[in-house]
């Protein structure tokens, strides 16, 4: 029911929070109770002054009666109907339910974001339980300490009399067993409460990267400038490993290359140019490689590119070795990201640009437009087969250009996917 016939509805639920009844509210507006009766079941128009008098007799602002719920609460309500489209709500009436009970429609619209919140906690832990490797040698640890500790308390506990020396033994051993996995345990949650900047310590190289880019925003101004890439090597990898200072080395050296290439003041004037961020428009205006282009989008500020955009780099293995996620479209932190990503597909075409639209798996209405391009790596040389990068941009759909009927439905990986009955799956997923 579209939101400007509902005002009779709102005006019955605030006759009844003010307690009147519907004769004394129509003999002081000065209708009869029948006409009333008609506008309260949004059968009869209202507007003008008897609007007004309503209103003032309610003690309540005209607009309360007309507008109804905020557009954001009712976004919100449709996306967690979409999340869960075998519910059956009823999605015509989602502003009727908004303005005749708002404060169930933002319990459940808080709730809903609140789903949302901890179903990337989740996907976040799970991929760092599946590929951190310190964490996974303490559970491993401790496993095979409780193992240990089980295994001596089941022959103590087994009848008949046990030989006073081997029954010292097996108590001896469970005391230093449970010392072992105590000083395991708090090693444990000492790593998993450290802050950002001890965390860059302890986990892997490709991880530091990550955490220090996105602490960065993925723009060096440094680079941008043309300082050297030592300048910014000091600011970026101050606590970094040893081997996370030769990533984001290597990484730094690309950007300084590309932002040489295509300066700030180019993207910013061919971006007005072309009013979207699209890869192929301004490949052909900058006369630049495209997958270059996808790299200076990712590293764009603010104030050049209002609606940030999400990249995701891999190599022939399809192994991340860059990624630039965005909130709605998360990308695994180690491994590979979902096999229905073009960005995989574009391996097996390379040099040809895949361009469609994606909607993330469970994740409501989000839709996006990715497009990807595989390109080679080095120059040519004779008899040698060519390596190839694939480049994946990833950027909220544009309701005014593109038909999103057509996404299709991807994940992040498979470890934390929704999806029923998907061929590419390779593992099964933690939801069921």
């Amino acid at each position: 029911m579209p939101e400007d016939t509902l005002t009779g509805s709102r005006i019955r639920e605030r006759r009844v929070l003010h307690g009147m009844k519907q004769a004394e509210l129509a003999r002081e507006a000065g209708i009869s109770a029948s006409y009333l009766n008609l506008i309260e079941h949004n059968r009869r128009r209202i507007g003008g002054k008897l609007l007004l008098d309503i209103a003032q007799i309610l003690e309540v602002e005209p607009s309360t009666l007309t507008e109804g719920a905020g557009a954001a609460l009712v976004a919100t309500l449709r996306e967690a109907a979409s999340d869960m489209p075998q519910s059956g709500a009823e999605l015509d009436r989602i502003d009727e339910f908004a303005g005749r009970l708002p404060g169930w429609a933002q319990l459940l619209a808080d709730s809903r974001l609140r789903i949302a919140q901890l179903e990337r906690s989740v996907e976040t832990l799970t991929d760092r339980m599946t590929h951190d490797p310190q964490l996974a040698m303490s559970l491993h640890e401790m496993l095979s300490t409780v193992t240990a500790i089980r295994s001596a308390a089941s022959i103590l506990a087994e009848p008949g009399e046990i030989d006073p020396e081997w029954q010292g033994r097996f108590h001896r051993n469970i005391y230093e067993d449970s010392a072992r996995l105590a000083e395991t345990s708090r090693g444990l949650v000492t790593y998993l409460e450290a802050d950002d900047a001890q965390a860059t310590e302890t986990g892997a190289p490709q991880e530091e990267l990550d955490s220090a880019l996105e602490a960065a925003g993925h723009h060096v101004p440094e680079l941008e400038g043309g300082a050297d890439v030592g300048r910014a090597l000091a600011r970026l990898a101050g606590r970094l490993s040893r081997s996370a200072r030769t990533l984001i080395r290597d990484w730094l050296d690309g950007y300084a290359e590309d932002a040489a290439a295509l300066p700030l003041a180019v993207m910013r004037d061919a971006l007005d140019r072309v009013k979207e961020p699209e890869p192929l428009a301004l490949a052909q205006v900058l006369g630049a490689p495209m997958d270059q282009v996808m790299r200076r989008l990712a590293a764009m500020p603010a104030e050049v590119l209002a609606e940030p955009v999400g990249l995701a780099i891999c190599d022939a293995s399809g192994v991340l070795s860059y990624r630039k996620p965005l909130p709605d479209f998360p990308m695994p932190r180690f491994g590979a990201g979902c096999p229905l990503w073009p960005l995989y597909r574009a391996l097996n075409r390379p040099m040809v640009l895949l361009d469609g639209p994606l909607r993330p798996a469970g994740r409501g209405a989000a839709e996006f437009r990715a497009e990807a391009l595989a390109m080679p790596v080095g120059v040519p040389r004779a008899n040698v087969d060519p390596l190839y990068r694939a480049h994946m941009l990833v950027r909220p759909l544009s309701p005014r250009v593109e038909d999103p009927d057509g996404a299709e439905e991807v994940g992040v990986t498979c470890r934390v996917c929704p999806r029923k009955a998907c061929a590419a799956r390779r593992e099964p997923s933690i939801f069921g």
